[in-house]
């Protein structure tokens, strides 16, 4: 399979994308923020990082970036598109994605390591998932607190949309897990169609074991299973 995955000025988790997917056996390629074209691509991954230096908000800028206008055109053919970090800022941004993403509770950057809850394994990005793992990946962020109203927030509940919620190492769903102050301990959604999705922490920088913990390899893998059923699918 291949993956573009885009470069916005101040990305820095762009290499990062591209090796968990190498990683995995994969081909990606870098996709610059001026191009219109997403090339042969099976799936698109927006990464990490400060997108034209974060000014006027997180992903406010990269939302006008001309290569969004292909990755918007690619999720309405069915593509899948996962944006991680700035990523999901981005696609929340470009109106892919419900809500947005805003200021910590506490106003401070949070870097650390986190647990993740899957509450949602029917989807090409938790598929691989096993029922009842708990996801160990970091976080780097300072504006990761995901905020909807409420009619948004019980949209999502009621089409299973929300896919990861911060959680303790029981699996519990507390405050104190929660590091941002997230409605409903968010930390990853998808839309309706099921083929885009966002997360703040970052799968990237959990594909090996050396880095700590290898459990991002799982949403990868997820991804890479979807595509697999879909091109057998379509080849029968």
């Amino acid at each position: 399979m291949n993956f573009a995955v885009l470069q916005f000025p101040a990305s820095n988790c762009d290499q990062d994308c591209v090796h968990a997917v190498r990683v995995l056996g994969h081909a990606a390629n870098f996709v610059w923020h001026k191009d219109t074209s997403l090339g042969s691509a099976d799936a698109v991954i927006v990464p990490g990082g400060f997108s034209y230096g974060d000014y006027l908000r997180c992903g406010a800028i990269a939302r006008f970036s001309p290569v969004m206008q292909a990755v918007k055109q690619f999720a309405d053919n069915g593509g899948l598109v996962l944006g991680v970090c700035n990523g999901f800022q981005i696609l929340c941004e470009a109106g892919m994605l419900p809500g947005a993403l805003v200021r910590n509770r506490d106003l401070q950057f949070h870097c650390e390591q986190v647990f993740l809850k899957t509450a949602n394994f029917e989807t090409p990005f938790t598929r691989k998932i096993p029922a009842g793992k708990l996801l160990k990946i970091p976080i780097a962020h300072g504006e990761g607190c995901y905020f909807a109203d409420e009619t948004t927030l019980a949209a999502l509940k009621a089409s299973n949309q929300i896919l990861w919620q911060y959680c303790d190492a029981k699996g519990e769903l507390t405050e104190t897990s929660n590091p941002n102050g997230s409605l409903l301990n968010i930390a990853g959604i998808c839309n309706e169609r099921r083929n885009v999705a966002g997360l703040m922490p970052h799968p990237d920088r959990a594909s090996e074991e050396i880095l700590g913990s290898a459990d991002g390899r799982l949403i990868f893998e997820s991804v890479i299973a979807a595509l697999q059923s879909r091109t057998a699918a379509q080849a029968a």
